[in-house]
Order: C-alpha cells, then sequence, then structure tokens
C-alpha cells in the first residue's frame, strides 16, 4: 500500500455501521509511551532521533507483522501528503509539522495508526466507527501488550507511564469520542451540555483535537486527566457521560422534528441544494452544509442521499484531500471551485 492508496481509500472508522452511529462518528483510544533509558523528544539529538525512529520501527514491524502495517516517513513528505494524513485522523498536526526523522506505521483499514517521534517517543492509536469504547480499548490493550515484548517503556511504580506532557503520565490514555451534535446546536442546548461534561472533568474539543475548534457541529469529548486514574476509571467515566450526551441530541432532534418541522425541512435541503448546484464552496461551508444533510438523512427526511458518501465527504472535501484527488496543489479560490465540482459529482449531480 502506498500513500496514493491510503489517502484516497475509505477509512474503516468512517462507515456508518457502528453503534449509535448516527450520533458517534468515532471511538479513539491513544497510548503515550517513551523508551527507558532514551532522553524525551524534545531532548534528543538529529542523529539520536535517526537512531530511535530505526528501533521503533523495527520493533513495531515484529511484534505486529501479522498487521500488514505499512509505514510513511514523514520527513521529506510533501505538505499536502502529511495534511493528508493529518486530516484522516492518522497523524498528529505536531508530527506532521515537526521537523527530522519521523513516521507512522498505519494498518490496510486505518484503524491502527503508530506514530513514532512524536511528543512522546511513541503514539499508539486505535479508531473505530461508533460508540464502542471497550472494544476500542481492548485492541489497543492489546497491541501495546504485543508491543512490550519488544520494547522497554519508561515506567514508574509509584507514577505509571512516563510521558513528556505531566498531563498525560500515568496510564498515558486518551479516550475520546467524537459526536455529531447538529440539534443542541440548533436548540442553543450545547453549552449546557457541555458544563456537565466538564463537571466529570472531561474535555471538550474540535474536530482534530487539542487547540481546535468545533466545526461541523462535531465535538471531541474525551479524559483530561491520565495520573491516578486506571483504564477502566477513565474508560468507565465516559461509559457514563456519552450515552448522556446522545440522549440529550436525541431529545432534541425530537424537538426539532415536532416543533420546527417547517425550518427542519428548509435547513436540510437548502444545504442539499447548495451542495448539489454550487460552483465554488469553501471548507468550512461545506463542513456546516454536510453537518445538516447527514442531519436530515439520519431523521429520514432527505431520501436521496448516501450516508456512507457523506461521511466520506467531511474528509474528501478538506483542503489536502481536495488537492490530492486533483492531483496538484491549488490556490484557496482553485480549492474552492474543485471541492464544488467534486462534490457535485459524488452527490450525482452535473
Amino acid at each position: 500500500m502506498d500513500l496514493d492508496d491510503l489517502i484516497l481509500s475509505p477509512s474503516q472508522w468512517l462507515q456508518p455501521n457502528g453503534p449509535d452511529s448516527a450520533i458517534v462518528l468515532s471511538t479513539r483510544v491513544r497510548l503515550a509511551r517513551n523508551m527507558a533509558s532514551r532522553p524525551f523528544s524534545t531532548r534528543l539529538k538529529p542523529e539520536e532521533q535517526e537512531d530511535l525512529e530505526a528501533y521503533l520501527k523495527g520493533a513495531i514491524f515484529k511484534a505486529l507483522g501479522d498487521r500488514q502495517l505499512t509505514w510513511f516517513e514523514l520527513n521529506g513528505m510533501s505538505e499536502i501528503d502529511r495534511r493528508c494524513l493529518v486530516e484522516r485522523h492518522l497523524v498528529s498536526r505536531e508530527l506532521a509539522a515537526s521537523q527530522g526523522p519521523r513516521g507512522v506505521a498505519v494498518d490496510p483499514t486505518q484503524r491502527i495508526a503508530i506514530m513514532a517521534n512524536e511528543e512522546d517517543h511513541l503514539r499508539l492509536q486505535v479508531i473505530f466507527s461508533g460508540f464502542q469504547l471497550q472494544t476500542t480499548w481492548d485492541e489497543a490493550d492489546a497491541l501495546d501488550d504485543r508491543l512490550e515484548t519488544h520494547l522497554t517503556y519508561a515506567f514508574s511504580p509509584r507514577l505509571g507511564y512516563l510521558t513528556a506532557c505531566p498531563t498525560n503520565v500515568g496510564t498515558g490514555m486518551r479516550a475520546s469520542v467524537m459526536l455529531h451534535l447538529p440539534a443542541l446546536v440548533l436548540t442553543r442546548q450545547i453549552e449546557k451540555v457541555f458544563r456537565a461534561v466538564a463537571r466529570l472533568r472531561l474535555a471538550v474539543r474540535g474536530l482534530y483535537g487539542e487547540g481546535t475548534q468545533a466545526t461541523g457541529d462535531f465535538y471531541q469529548i474525551s479524559n483530561q486527566v491520565s495520573l491516578g486514574k486506571s483504564e477502566n476509571e477513565i474508560l468507565k467515566t465516559l461509559g457514563v457521560a456519552i450515552p448522556q450526551v446522545i440522549a440529550y441530541e436525541k431529545q432534541a432532534r425530537d424537538v426539532l422534528v415536532n416543533e420546527s418541522p417547517t425550518a427542519l425541512d428548509d435547513k436540510i435541503h437548502r444545504a442539499w441544494g447548495l451542495l448539489t448546484c454550487a460552483r465554488t464552496i469553501s471548507s468550512e461551508e461545506t463542513l456546516t452544509l454536510l453537518s445538516a444533510v447527514r442531519l436530515g438523512v439520519h431523521l429520514g427526511r432527505l431520501e436521496n442521499a448516501d450516508i456512507g458518501t457523506i461521511n466520506e465527504l467531511f474528509l474528501l472535501t478538506r483542503p489536502g484531500h481536495v488537492q490530492k484527488i486533483r492531483g496538484s496543489e491549488l490556490s484557496e479560490s482553485e480549492r474552492d471551485v474543485a471541492r464544488a465540482d467534486y462534490i457535485r459529482k459524488r452527490l450525482g449531480s452535473p
């Protein structure tokens, strides 16, 4: 599998077949690990960084040889290709923007991504479609155990796994759930829900995690605390909070259907009309319109849209993917035209 195959192929975690997938797009577990007797990444010299990447790559393929992983070296990769990996949630923005030897191992389904030389030496990520906390954790835990047969992690009996950022010390675990909450936004209840989530010491972030704003009514909810909490305690907290948020969104959708059906249908069909007719469209507007269409499909108020295609368009209309699909670097205005052309083609409109 080369980079073009990976970037232009469907991500399995985007498939609309996971539990509660009308509201929960994906569940992710990320584990931060560092090697014992080696400096943290920020203290590595260039030659040490290269040596560490080679060491980690070798261990990853020895431990997980049955997973058909492909290694992608980011050093020397084009900006567009790195951007596509970020848009696919396969690498962090920090890894894409940093310098020096660094890479990521990805499986064919794109559910597994293992980054080397990020903020921590190793970042293991597993991501599944829909709300699947236990399944996602079980997979991440099993992969971590297999990696540990070939790697010696920096670990303190008192503190747990040692990480570059103090907030990750302990389990080194960040569990997050990506939710689509358009009805809570439309009924202006979203802030109330977030306040309730914050009381459980959970963080709410945007589409691409820490430091990003919510777009397309997508929000990530994840644990803030790692130190002093076991993996099961983290999962239990999310396991209590996320079903409540799902229930709130379902209630808000019922309110829209029962109290404002005409306004709801107008919003949905206007969005569909723009997506199928526009000749130029920005990235942000696309996400907003796709959000309304996705809501309409799941409420049964838009029959001629395929939810699998809509989910894919959330990813394939991002700036990096638009340029990758077109096969050339484009200015912002050129991207807007190319994006509109691609959307019309995928939605079966001339």
